[in-house]
């Protein structure tokens, strides 16, 4: 296997809050190959968004290495994509301007390009409505083709779905997947849900929170299409439920020990 196209060293991120430091995230260590769908969970205060705004160059407060295709991240750019909770869509503008956002859609290129990712996103026919007109499903899905727009490396979404009802949500893993199949793009994917991680990634990693430390990394195996029903489905969900009842017990022995 090569060299991977994210890859973070020794990476730790503090705050200052009420003349207190907090540790955020402790000695991160972490590779991601291109073409990865890897999901990240772990308890709330893990540091979960954190790690993802410190991919997005977000934040570059911190301390040890994050490089993308072998150069340090120091800010934002095209090359990375980031999906925040709500769609933070310009409500004046259609769903095609949206997309392109500081784009116009008088080039050419841009307009045939606007067009395939309404395609891929499921929203023909949608082009000229507004956000208002739009369920919290589409809007995502408008969100997700603007990051896009500009072929990053790496796509990053911060529990995207969270606000969504179960069968929005179902569907929305459903259109996410098949973006990554058809597009290829490398994707790091925060939840709070175990369902959703073992259903979408490729890999997960697991948090544990005070600090925020890597507790484990899982491939998971199950070819897609993965049913939640089934028996291979639930078995590897006990898998990754089990460590989060290591990290409580954890967390429990650490109160314990005064730390």
């Amino acid at each position: 296997m090569g060299a991977a196209l994210l890859e973070i060293r020794e990476l730790s991120k503090s705050f200052r809050t009420d003349s207190k430091t907090v540790q955020a995230l402790h000695h991160i260590e972490l590779d991601v190959q291109e073409g990865e769908f890897v999901t990240v969970i772990g308890p709330s205060g893990c540091g979960k968004s954190t790690l993802l705004r410190i991919v997005a160059g977000l934040d570059v407060g911190y301390e040890g290495q994050a490089t993308l295709d072998g150069r340090a991240i120091s800010g934002p750019g095209i090359d990375k994509g980031f999906i925040f909770q709500e769609p933070r869509l310009f409500p004046w503008l259609t769903v095609e301007k949206n997309i392109a956002a500081d784009l116009s859609l008088r080039n050419p290129e841009v307009k045939r390009r606007v067009g395939e990712l309404i395609e891929l996103v499921r929203l023909n026919g949608f082009e000229k409505a507004y956000p208002k007109e739009l369920s919290g499903g589409m809007a995502q899905r408008v969100s997700i083709a603007r990051a896009l727009l500009r072929n990053p490396r790496i796509l990053l979404l911060d529990e995207p779905f969270g606000a969504l009802d179960a069968f929005t949500r179902a569907h929305m893993q459903e259109v996410l997947l098949d973006i990554w199949r058809r597009n290829g793009t490398t994707m790091i994917f925060v939840t709070h849900d175990i369902d959703e991680a073992v259903f979408l990634g490729s890999r997960i990693v697991i948090l544990k929170p005070r600090p925020g430390e890597i507790r484990a990394k899982i491939g998971v195996d199950l070819p897609y299409p993965r049913k939640k029903a089934s028996a291979a489905f639930q078995d590897f969900r006990m898998r990754v439920l089990n460590e989060f009842e290591r990290i409580d017990e954890l967390s429990w022995g650490e109160a314990g020990a005064g730390i």
